[in-house]
């Protein structure tokens, strides 16, 4: 998968460095505004609960449905398992649509910044399209790539031998698990393919929410506002358990050996943490509505929205119900679009407070 990460990296890089460029142009608007609730001292404490209850809610979401293989329930052959995965993906579209994009807009739209070029064009909306069409773009070629090495029998073990392992698969309709080390025919091109697949949803989910991470962590680290803190709280436990569980759903399907999953796992839980970790080191210099913050993270927020819902659509909705499990199914696909309408309105609802 390093092709894709590259690419989404250099995405970012050069996203960062454009806005870096234009921010240079545009005057400082000034200190934050102190309406009663900016208190760097009281707020230092609530950031520190923060971090640790932020790094337990990822730890326990990232991690169920890992631990899920003990619990036949929780399986992925399972209906149970397809239901909560659609509740998580939910949850992962409404936070792109409900809380990133209106976030980005607000700060692209903001007073502070010079009304040309900011208030002349929407580049919220411009980058997060083309941040869904770059996602787009490392989704499609990564998968053919890795699909196109695979069939031809190019593709290399990963420390471990774990490509070995490709024709064990969970098959999408419910079936059984094919652990042996050899298939007739066409099988072991189509289980593979698809084992692949899963892998590259994998990276680019976890890429994408890592992103998206850094930056909502980074905006709690800095504020001073102990009104707005404690319903940030609460609202990033809720959002990083269930996003978490619908990227562990990601990661269990793609069956990465217990190292690989372990690393996705912690990179996952200590993002958000770091952000606030990060952003309270950088309390003193960074203010929220000067040109320069608003400018660099409206853009990346932009770019983690258009991301986002991408993945939920494409990768996690789109491809669990077009496949053959829920296509079976009316009575499941019935259940999980409920669980899908909790998800996205649950998260929705948070944005009254986040």
């Amino acid at each position: 998968m390093s092709t894709s990460k590259a690419t989404l990296i250099l995405f970012l890089i050069i996203l960062c460095n454009f806005s870096v460029q234009v921010v240079s142009v545009v005057e400082d608007c000034g200190a934050d505004e102190n309406d009663g609730c900016t208190d760097k001292k009281k707020a230092l404490p609530l950031k520190i609960i923060a971090i640790l209850t932020i790094l337990i809610s990822s730890m326990i979401g990232v991690c169920l449905p890992l631990v899920s293989q003990s619990v036949p329930a929780l399986s992925p052959e399972r209906s149970l398992f397809v239901i909560v995965k659609a509740f998580a993906a939910g949850i992962i579209l409404a936070t792109g649509f409900m809380h990133v994009l209106p976030d980005s807009f607000d700060m692209l739209s903001s007073a502070c910044l010079k009304e040309n070029p900011w208030h002349k064009f929407p580049f919220t909306g411009f980058v997060a399209m083309l941040s869904a069409i770059v996602t787009l773009i490392i989704d499609s070629m990564a998968t053919s790539v890795y699909s196109k090495k695979h069939s031809s029998g190019a593709v290399k073990p990963e420390s471990g031998g774990e490509l070995e392992e490709l024709p064990v698969v969970v098959q999408a309709g419910g079936g059984h698990s094919h652990g042996h080390g050899h298939h007739h025919g066409g099988k072991l091109a189509v289980d593979g393919a698809q084992l692949l697949r899963y892998r590259v949803i994998a990276m680019v989910l976890e890429l994408g929410i890592i992103v998206h991470s850094i930056v909502i962590g980074l905006s709690l680290g800095a504020s001073n506002n102990t009104c707005s803190i404690k319903g940030l709280i609460a609202a990033l436990c809720f959002h990083q358990m269930f996003e978490g569980m619908g990227l562990g759903g990601c990661i269990l399907q793609a069956e990465y050996k217990f190292i690989k999953k372990a690393a996705m796992a912690f990179f996952f839980s200590v993002t958000t943490p770091f952000g606030i970790a990060l952003g309270l080191a950088l309390s003193s210099t960074y203010k929220e509505n000067s040109p320069r913050s608003l400018i660099t993270v409206g853009l990346l927020n932009a770019s983690s929205a258009g991301l986002l819902i991408y993945m939920a659509l494409v990768d996690l909705l789109a491809a669990d119900f077009m496949g053959p499990k829920l296509q079976g199914s009316i009575k499941l696909q019935i259940k999980s679009y409920i669980a899908v309408l909790l998800g996205a309105g649950g998260m929705s609802l948070m944005a009254k407070w986040a």
